[in-house]
């Protein structure tokens, strides 16, 4: 056993324990581990008996000031030690003929190889290994395999580690296969293949990955086939029915512990749709070796991961198994958290458009509107529209956003639209003193933390007009008004504070009105139509100024339509639009 010396607060790094044991464990040569300064964390008997000391009595001691000597036995200058240049620099290094101290006042010449030690990108120390350069060639030899051993080892768990971060950026089944098929082609293995199961018991072949990119002609037309029976042969189907990962390579057909062999001819006679998918794909690569394993690590298997290789000098071999099952199941998370997310975005979104109730077209007055769900990746948000008629004859326009990117974030909007619309309807008051009762309310009835809006009334006779605007903003981005002769202007009155702020003591809302000339134009939004990415919102509300007089004289449908097509793509939230438009005489 290599005996942990980081009880000073450092941990160690350490690999799986599977990995560790049929790596470290067996290392016939001495290992020492160091921290960033220098300082021994760790290291193996073989250490103890090269160096005569016991572990104890090197814990936390300086490895180049304990050990490092000139040929003569003085103390060597730190700037002339390669370890510690190496340390430095946080690479790999290799020395010849350096001269150590042992416990009993000897020194002895070794060589050795030191590998960074890495944690999420961090350097954590050094791995060192060293031998007695006296020993016999069979030792120099053993030497060598293990150092190989220990940098590969390194590069396996640095594959692994920058699979979960990269995976973990998405929430798009897709993008997360088609990054994930980049890093292990050509970086692992030659082929990778990806199958799911679906809901209905089929298996759906969901990408292939070559050396050339994504092969979709390999991906059996993305057909879904039914689900096998578990007696079938093939590896794909024991391990999409919960059987162990299989590893493969023409040169071996004797059992391994917890893996599976697998005869190709075998396979191929099984009658299996799925099975005869896989073979032809193995027999069209030109596999020599491959590995299949599960997608995640609950039953049923979300789906099955295979990485084939085509050079039979370098089969696939069980330290490869362990990695590529890790992998499998880091994968299967993110798929079965992208499947979680997929569902609940399609329920918001749902809501949300069922909860927008068609526009009334009270007289000549013309409304349209739209809602644009949030790109594909992100989350649904809580923005939303209304247009009702109030009992007094006067027309009510709303446009909101709640805090938040859920499903709670929808819910809380479908609540805020029913109690606003019974607020209004309720009494006929300015919009200042409704939204004074909604912000009243919020908290008691509703599962809102904070939220934004404009509440606007239309008064005036539908038909004929004079038309009055009065409105408030509940920290909601100004209403945008175009007024025939290629003036706009933001409306920046009424504004006062989102609702679930503190309220002010002894102070309602405050209330704006104007005028509306015939043939103007009203714009309610949502900020996701000015959100640009990497600048600020001012500079979206001057693009949007800009289109919107540009289109002007449109029709009201094309004019949303066309500002939702011209605003710079990057945004992340969803967008809410409301346009009223106003007969000429």
């Amino acid at each position: 056993m290599v005996e942990d010396l980081g009880g000073e607060g450092r941990p160690w790094p350490a690999a799986g324990p599977g990995l560790w044991s049929r790596v470290v464990e067996q290392l016939g040569t001495a290992l020492m581990v160091v921290d960033p300064a220098g300082r021994i964390l760790a290291v193996n008997p073989e250490t103890e008996r090269l160096l005569d000391r016991p572990a104890h009595a090197m814990r936390g001691m300086d490895a180049h000031e304990l050990l490092h000597r000139d040929p003569d036995g003085g103390t060597l200058p730190r700037k002339q030690c390669a370890l510690l240049q190496s340390l430095a620099a946080g690479v790999a290094a290799r020395g010849e003929g350096d001269s150590y101290l042992r416990g009993d006042g000897r020194m002895v010449t070794i060589s050795w190889s030191a590998s960074p030690l890495l944690a999420d990108g961090s350097l954590e120390g050094l791995v060192l290994l060293f031998t007695d350069v006296q020993g016999d060639h069979g030792a120099r030899r053993e030497r060598a395999a293990y150092t190989s051993a220990l940098e590969d080892l390194n590069e396996r768990l640095t594959l692994v580690a920058e699979i979960t971060d990269v995976l973990g950026q998405t929430l798009e089944t897709d993008e997360a296969l088609a990054r994930l098929g980049r890093l292990l082609v050509p970086r692992l293995a030659d082929w990778a293949a990806v199958d799911f199961r679906t809901g209905s018991g089929q298996v759906h072949r969901v990408t292939v990955s070559g050396p050339t990119g994504r092969e979709a002609k390999l991906e059996g037309g993305r057909e879904r086939l039914p689900e096998p029976a578990e007696a079938d042969g093939s590896p794909l189907v024991q391990v999409l029915n919960g059987g162990s990962p299989v590893l493969w390579h023409e040169q071996d057909d004797t059992q391994r512990r917890d893996t599976r062999t697998y005869d190709t001819q075998a396979g191929a006679l099984s009658g299996s749709p799925l099975a005869a998918l896989h073979n032809d794909f193995l027999r069209t690569v030109h596999a020599t070796s491959f590995i299949t394993v599960p997608l995640g690590s609950r039953r049923p298997v979300t789906g099955a991961l295979t990485l084939v290789r085509t050079d039979a000098a370098h089969p696939f071999d069980t330290a490869d198994l362990g990695v590529v099952s890790d992998i499998g199941r880091r994968v299967g998370l993110v798929v079965d958290n992208a499947r979680r997310y997929g569902r609940q975005r399609a329920v918001a979104e749902a809501m949300q458009r069922n909860l927008l109730a068609p526009l009334p077209q009270p007289g000549r007055l013309r409304l349209a509107a739209r809602y644009q769900p949030a790109p594909v990746g992100s989350q649904v948000g809580g923005d939303w529209y209304d247009a009702f008629e109030l009992k007094d004859g006067a027309l009510a326009l709303v446009i909101g956003d709640v805090v938040g990117h859920d499903l709670t974030a929808a819910a809380g909007m479908a609540q805020l639209h029913g109690i606003l619309r019974s607020l209004a309807w309720d009494r006929s008051e300015p919009p200042g003193a409704v939204v004074d009762r909604l912000d009243d309310a919020m908290p008691a009835i509703t599962t809102v933390p904070m939220a934004t809006l404009v509440l606007a009334r239309i008064e005036g006779d539908p038909h004929t007009g004079p038309w009055t605007l009065r409105w408030t903003s509940a920290g909601h981005p100004p209403p945008l008004l175009l007024v025939p002769g290629g003036q706009a202007r933001y409306l920046e009155a009424g504004q006062g504070l989102v609702l679930g702020a503190p309220p002010t003591a002894g102070a309602g809302r405050p209330n704006a009105s104007l005028p509306l000339p015939p043939g103007s134009t009203l714009l309610l939004y949502t900020d996701g139509l000015i959100e640009i990415p990497g600048s600020d919102l001012d500079s979206g509300l001057v693009l949007l100024r800009q289109h919107a007089l540009a289109l002007a004289e449109a029709p009201l449908d094309t004019l949303c339509d066309e500002l939702l097509a011209r605003m710079p793509p990057g945004s992340t939230d969803d967008v809410a639009l409301l346009a009223l438009r106003l007969p000429t005489p």
